[in-house]
């Protein structure tokens, strides 16, 4: 399944210190009425939040709860539409001082220090997400 798009409007910015990042991407879409879409950002949070999806249960467990600070060295997602309402879906890592590297579905609980973004709007095609039977996902249909 797939649909062909065109480019919409072309967002650059930051999001707010001390706020949640799952929270500010789906509040920024919401606010410029984005329901369809790409994103990248990059920065760096004071405690970060992600999980994991379980194949053989069919949901998510939470694989990182971090109470430290981090660099985000890729956060990329996409933005469609689930249960009537704009939902960001993104995967993201992190990089610690030592080294060391995180990663997984971007969850509630990512708290931002710095966090520059490019949000890509798409037109031309409207993806909702519903409950796939094979996987458990809320995968895109036409």
């Amino acid at each position: 399944m797939y649909k062909e798009v065109n480019f919409g409007r072309v967002f650059i910015g930051r999001f707010e210190f001390g706020k949640d990042l799952f929270d500010s991407i789906k509040e920024f879409c919401k606010q410029k009425n984005i329901s369809l879409g790409v994103f990248s950002i990059i920065g760096a949070v004071k405690k970060a939040k992600c999980g994991y999806y379980d194949q053989d249960s069919k949901k998510y467990v939470v694989c990182v709860n971090i109470e430290k600070k981090l660099e985000i060295t890729s956060c990329i997602g996409n933005i469609s539409m689930k249960d009537g309402e704009i939902f960001p879906h993104a995967h993201i890592t992190w990089a610690d001082l030592e080294g060391n590297v995180y990663g997984g579905h971007l969850m509630n609980g990512t708290e931002i220090f710095a966090a520059e973004f490019y949000i890509q709007e798409l037109k031309g095609a409207q993806l909702k997400r519903q409950m796939d039977i094979e996987t458990g996902l809320p995968l895109w249909v036409a």
